[in-house]
């Protein structure tokens, strides 16, 4: 069991540290997608409305542990605060000067949000000294701990482990949402369960496949990661994404998805182009007749269809990855007709975030029609595949 913020008693007047993740893609100094902000309001809303003091901590893309203006996390204060409806301060460090003054001016249920965490080294160190002083200088900014980012609860690093060690902590209302959704699917789903895999690369993926083919009733396989599914097959996939020395790997999950009676679906016709752009022309093939100098995109109307009705009488269902190249329009149907077949069904449907959240989005999606939409890739696929995550395992309750 996750220590809930109720554990942390009377929160009026408390510095409350929260550890969330808004990082929102940028175009410039705008915000394109502003979901990671609103799934953090409900943790935050709750901190305002009990009077806690509230210090948001959070990263933003990947500097190299110093400053980078294109980084700031300064565009996201503006949103969050017209979301809170109520100003938001900003300090343009981390735990120097400004972090200090901001959060001593604080009243009971103010908001304040420190510059990015990886604008210092010891944010993602290596090394557990180097994490444990970082730690160390933002636990000196509160009284207690709130781990609300998602996105990074399966990464080591100081904001989301060692902090958690130093303060009083607890998990925010998104980890538990998540953790709670995800444990359905793993632990207890309902059946028939059906596993949707797509997106580009199929390592990333590998470790999910093995974890399911001893859970799942029906794993599809769409995006480019099917292309080396194809060509272990022995089918010709041309210039398509191919990762080569998984070949051997893929073969022996098909094998052993036949042995224990797991559907694997493969697409059954794809969608190619002879170069990867959006205004490639589009055709479909059966994927056995795939030529050699075409790259593949999108699964086609066929595997769109076919991959429908093996998701429309599923009772849980987890979807990870798109089915193609999304973001150009001529490449996108097979994404949109299983987030509309998913958006649909009956059963217990989790978009596993990442791409998937982001496609969602971005074609124009209803989120509520979804039972859970995770703001975390990497952390959903881990917590599906049964590996410890150091951000959820420091929030258990002791047992003992």
């Amino acid at each position: 069991m996750l220590k809930t913020i109720d554990s942390l008693g009377e929160l009026r007047g408390k510095r409350v540290l929260v550890r969330a993740d808004l990082n929102v893609p940028l175009d410039g100094t705008t915000i394109t997608d502003d979901g990671r902000i609103l799934a953090a309001l409900p943790t935050l809303t709750r901190l305002v409305e009990a009077g806690a003091r509230v210090v948001v901590l959070s990263h933003l893309g990947r500097p190299k542990g110093a400053p980078e203006e294109k980084y700031s996390l300064q565009p996201v204060v503006g949103r969050l605060g017209e979301l809170l409806g109520q100003d938001v301060a900003f300090a343009t460090d981390t735990v120097g000067p400004a972090a200090q003054d901001v959060v001593a001016g604080l009243a009971d249920g103010g908001v304040a949000v420190l510059e990015n965490l990886r604008f210092n080294a010891g944010e993602t160190s290596k090394d557990d000294a180097e994490r444990l002083a970082f730690a160390t200088e933002l636990a000196a900014l509160g009284d207690a701990f709130v781990s609300d980012g998602f996105g990074v609860v399966h990464r080591k690093q100081a904001s989301v482990f060692e902090l958690a060690t130093l303060l009083p902590a607890a998990a925010g209302e998104l980890v538990r949402s998540e953790v709670e959704s995800l444990q359905k699917v793993t632990d207890r789903p309902e059946r028939p369960f059906v596993v949707v895999l797509g997106g580009a690369k199929i390592a990333d993926k590998l470790g999910v496949i093995d974890s399911l083919l001893g859970k799942a009733d029906r794993i599809l396989i769409g995006g480019g990661m099917a292309y080396t599914f194809q060509k272990a097959k022995g089918f010709e996939v041309g210039r398509s994404l191919l990762d080569e020395s998984k070949l051997d790997v893929v073969r022996e999950y098909m094998e052993r998805a036949e042995r224990d009676g797991v559907e694997l679906v493969l697409p059954v016709d794809t969608v190619v182009a002879p170069e990867f752009s959006a205004d490639a022309a589009p055709t479909v093939v059966p994927v056995e007749e795939m030529p050699a100098d075409q790259e593949g995109m999108d699964i086609g109307p066929e595997t769109a269809t076919l991959f429908g009705e093996k998701i429309s009488d599923a009772a849980t269902v987890f979807w990870n990855g798109p089915m193609g190249v999304f973001e150009f329009e001529n490449f996108a149907q097979g994404t949109i007709a299983v987030a509309e077949t998913l958006s649909k069904a009956p059963g217990f449907t989790v978009v596993g975030g990442g791409d998937s959240a982001a496609a969602v989005r971005t074609l124009g999606f209803d989120e509520s029609l979804f039972s859970h939409i995770s703001t975390g890739g990497g952390a959903s696929l881990e917590l599906i595949e049964g590996k410890d995550l150091p951000g959820i395992s420091i929030l258990e309750e002791d047992t003992e």
